[in-house]
């Protein structure tokens, strides 16, 4: 068991990486959860080369069941996560007639969902303790509804509406819950395969990210965010 746990769910090369790596470089037993261990392949091994302690663990963000079985295999190998992270998500560009009602309800469940089941299996114990810390991690879409954007606004606006209930909720019994905005395209071996030439200034660093998520897990309690908007310095808004 490890004395501090951090549960990032969505795990891929970019931000759940970096996430992930800030989080064990500061001591932490860290859980990849992530449709396919494949996923977490990379990260977990960076981890335990630096010394670090990770747990790769199966989980498809739209299935409660299968969250609740991965937060069992988080708590039975590592302990209770006093850190939380939601970085799952889904996309599907279309206009309203053209995304079909299985692909929105995917989305919807991907971008939202998904953090309301995970986070229904991490709030007790960080009640029990009174301290935690949850940071879902959201879009420009969740203060715009842009056309052909709907499957995607739709479920990162209701996970702003879930952030804010649950902070409320919450936070007088001692967790830190905290939405982020990231306002623009963040720097992953994907974006980079589409445009090899773009000037990394106009994408988000995911360690600059994982950075801001961590001190928003160290703010004082007289002094928390609720909200906090990242981008680019180049990025128009």
């Amino acid at each position: 068991m490890s004395e501090r746990v951090a549960a990032v769910l969505g795990v891929g090369p970019g931000l759940g990486a970096a996430i992930s790596r800030r989080f064990a470089h500061e001591g932490f037993g860290v859980a990849l959860l992530a449709r396919s261990e494949e996923s977490t392949a990379p990260v977990r091994e960076e981890i335990e080369r630096s010394g670090g302690e990770a747990l790769a663990v199966e989980a498809d963000a739209t299935d409660a069941s299968s969250v609740a079985r991965a937060f069992e295999r988080v708590r039975g190998s590592l302990g209770d996560p006093e850190v939380f992270v939601y970085n799952a998500g889904a996309f599907r560009m279309g206009g309203i007639l053209d995304v079909s009602p299985a692909d929105f309800d995917n989305c919807l469940k991907a971008n939202c969902a998904g953090a309301f089941y995970a986070a229904q299996q991490v709030l007790l114990a960080m009640v029990e303790r009174g301290r935690g810390t949850i940071i879902l991690t959201g879009a420009t879409a969740a203060l715009r509804g842009s056309a052909n954007f709907a499957a995607l606004a739709t479920g990162k606006f209701a996970l702003r509406a879930l952030a804010q209930s649950m902070a409320r909720e919450f936070g007088p019994q001692g967790i830190h819950v905290a939405h982020t905005v990231i306002d623009g395209q963040i720097d992953t071996p994907r974006v980079r395969g589409m445009s090899p030439d773009r000037d990394e200034s106009t994408m988000l660093s995911p360690d600059a990210i994982a950075e801001a998520y961590w001190q928003l897990h160290r703010q004082d309690p007289t002094a928390w965010t609720l909200e906090l908007d990242l981008r680019p310095s180049v990025e128009s808004f």
